[in-house]
């Protein structure tokens, strides 16, 4: 609950449709689920707020106290090239790093494979003289002279914004400041970008990419905060705009808008978040989260109430996820991220045959315009949402506040001449054909954070939500072979609500490669305390009390002449040798799980990098969230195509209220932002806090 009285708004933002969630000082959860606005995104916020207020008895813009927002403008200035005109600087020898990679490739055995093309083309990748050794030794002095040549040439080709990363800065800054003053002084029109303040971290590649990025959605990012900071101010909303981290907490708005790379997974995180407060209610061990909106579907693992993190994450290619396994089909970005597979499968994925005849879903999408051909709003090609209302699962007529108008007639002739006529199939089977065909896709980002983690999903339950997650998961959890689907109240509307019930969180990096003799207590210990320093006067500068602070601590660990580490907790009051056993043992643990094998006590580990993460825990507990009841005058039932073994069905329409302790499928539960489908071999429960409990029917 919210003890000052204040209203509290979480808004996220999606590739189809913007929710707007707002609490009240008591508690109380108001909502509201606009179409988004390419490109202009802040604007479908505005306007979500805008209404929402009107509805709430005695809102005003005065009484806001935060909002917190989750966003995919930086992702979308990535998959759609819409980034600034970036320019990279590097070390002399060190141009190519960038486009070199990593060496990876993420299909082996496809001869075709191409790599990406890079953000930053050669030819707006500048070299300086300079050279420092890993030691700190200064090899070449800083040429700045050479820096007025350098300016000349970047105004020429008129860029936007710079990214800066000399050899070894992460250690030894001075060159890199020195490059990056100057270039603020003479180009005070262009954003700078220096590795130094984006990721102080070993690995040239990681760092160049990561800082790459930052600079490239920077200008984008920065535009769109102010435009949504002037149409809050509009609204008398003088508030405190929060934005949601890949990581999962909340930072700044001016954060955001220097570090734009570390937000560009924020709605997903909201998403994980809220999952874990109903994991945490309910005790459940171990949880896979779905998330499926209009435009992907995203996927995560909660386990016994921790989050799992990643260090880095590929935004880009067919499956965004932090794969150790495979990479390089998409955008590095090593900043700490919620470990989220995602896959470009929603309800606005386009149903398409290729030339051999072959059905697809996705990735491309109808978006938020023109939409899915049943919206009306001028789309023409079928997707899984049409295919979705065909098979009965969406109702016809009216969804959300009326913005949406599900024609199924139209949706039936997409799909009946566009697919079921040219595969000589019938239209259910079409239908069903498409619903399948993206069950499968999804189930890659699934398997992803599950089996190619080492883990069994039969062990877990599936929380689903999204707009399109509640229609899909009963065919997920069969392919799973999991054996319960939780679905929270208001699941189109999850991510925002989980904006709200999320911490104010930093996170710091220190580089440090700490290996036999030199692994001691005393060589980690004044690395964690100083960064516990620097942490607490942050939050201090922010306005936070130093009794709110939580400061948790980890290591960034790998056997000696390994590539990749995991991270392993590193919380004990005082580091010791001890302390250091303890982080060995869990690390070959994990390396087990994940990998089948640990080395044993005969190979040594190092410390590559010390982690912290400082938060400020939200004062708000888990809310019920309470769903508006269905409108009185939908029909008691409508028939739901539930394939070849049931067929057409004539399937009861409930509300979420009305099913008490037990009900067997099949059924429809209609509500204001979503459908959940209970096919005719599951059954359903309602807990205390109204969360739907799906389970396979014994026997």
């Amino acid at each position: 609950m919210n003890r000052n009285g204040k209203l509290r708004i979480g808004a996220d933002v999606g590739g189809t449709f913007t929710d707007i969630v707002l609490m009240d000082g008591d508690g109380a959860v108001w909502t509201r689920k606009v179409p988004s606005t390419p490109p202009n995104y802040e604007q479908g916020v505005l306007d979500g707020i805008a209404a929402l207020l009107k509805t709430v008895p005695n809102a005003a813009g005065e009484r806001v106290g935060e909002v917190a927002h989750g966003t995919t403008v930086a992702t979308n200035a990535i998959l759609e090239r819409r980034g600034a005109r970036t320019a990279l600087i590097t070390t002399e020898g060190f141009r190519d790093v960038f486009e070199i990679r990593r060496l990876r490739v993420p299909q082996l055995f496809n001869l075709f494979f191409e790599k990406p093309p890079t953000l930053i083309e050669r030819f707006l990748r500048f070299e300086v003289a300079e050279r420092v050794a890993a030691t700190g030794e200064i090899l070449k002095p800083l040429d700045e002279d050479s820096l007025g040549l350098l300016v000349d040439q970047l105004r020429r080709h008129q860029v936007a914004s710079v990214a800066v990363c000399l050899l070894h800065s992460y250690a030894f800054p001075d060159h890199e400041l020195r490059v990056g003053d100057y270039l603020r002084r003479h180009l005070p029109g262009v954003d700078v970008s220096l590795s130094v303040h984006v990721l102080r971290e070993r690995k040239e590649y990681e760092r160049t990419a990561t800082t790459a990025v930052n600079a490239y959605v920077l200008p984008v990012m920065r535009g769109y905060l102010s435009a949504l900071k002037d149409g809050l101010e509009r609204q008398r909303i003088r508030a405190t705009l929060q934005i949601m981290q890949s990581s999962g907490g909340l930072t700044p708005d001016e954060d955001a808008a220097r570090r734009p790379v570390y937000i560009l997974e924020s709605g997903p995180a909201a998403g994980v978040l809220a999952a874990r407060f109903i994991a945490r209610h309910l005790g459940l061990p171990r949880v896979i989260t779905f998330d499926m909106g209009g435009t992907t579907a995203k996927a995560s693992m909660i386990e016994h109430g921790g989050i799992s993190y990643s260090p880095e994450y590929e935004v880009g290619s067919s499956l965004s996820c932090s794969s150790r396994l495979v990479g390089g089909a998409g955008e590095l970005i090593r900043v700490p991220t919620i470990d989220i597979a995602e896959v470009g499968a929603g309800g606005g994925s386009i149903a398409y045959l290729d030339r051999a005849g072959g059905l697809h879903v996705g990735p491309r999408s109808a978006g938020a315009l023109p939409g899915p051909v049943c919206y009306r709003r001028g789309g023409t090609a079928p997707t899984l949402t049409d295919a979705n209302a065909v098979l009965g699962y969406i109702r016809p007529g009216r969804l959300a506040e009326g913005d949406v108008d599900v024609d199924v007639e139209a949706a039936r002739r997409a799909i009946h001449d566009q697919i079921a006529r040219p595969l000589g199939l019938d239209l259910f089977e079409a239908a069903e054909g498409i619903h399948r065909i993206a069950n499968a896709v999804t189930m890659r980002a699934l398997r992803e954070v599950s089996t190619q983690r080492g883990r069994d999903p039969r062990q877990y339950v599936l929380i689903a939500f999204g707009g399109s997650g509640p229609i899909q998961a009963a065919g997920l959890a069969r392919e799973l072979q999991v054996l319960k689907v939780i679905i929270p109240p208001l699941p189109g509307l999850f991510s925002a609500a989980g904006l709200l019930f999320s911490d104010v969180e930093h996170h710091d990096i220190r580089s440090c490669l700490l290996s036999g003799d030199s692994l001691r207590a005393d060589a980690i210990e004044p690395i964690r305390r100083e960064m516990q320093r620097a942490m607490r006067e942050r939050f201090q500068r922010e306005g936070y009390a130093p009794d709110r602070v939580v400061l948790s601590t980890s290591a960034d660990v790998r056997y000696k002449g390994q590539f990749s580490e995991i991270r392993v907790p590193l919380d004990d009051a005082e580091i010791t040798a001890q302390t250091l056993e303890h982080l060995r043992t869990a690390f070959e643990a994990e390396h087990h799980q994940l990998y089948g094998h640990s080395a044993g006590a005969e190979s040594p580990i190092e410390v590559v990098s010390v982690r912290l993460i400082g938060s400020v825990p939200a004062e708000t507990g888990r809310t019920a969230l309470r769903p508006a009841p269905r409108a009185g005058d939908s029909p008691a039932s409508r028939p739901v195509w539930f394939g070849a073994r049931w067929g057409a069905v004539e399937t009861p329409v409930v509300d979420r209220a009305a099913i008490g302790e037990h009900a067997c499928g099949p059924l429809l539960i209609d509500e204001y932002d979503s459908t959940i489908v209970v096919p005719p071999d599951m059954t359903v429960t309602l807990d205390d806090q109204m969360d739907i409990i799906m389970e396979a029917c014994r026997g």
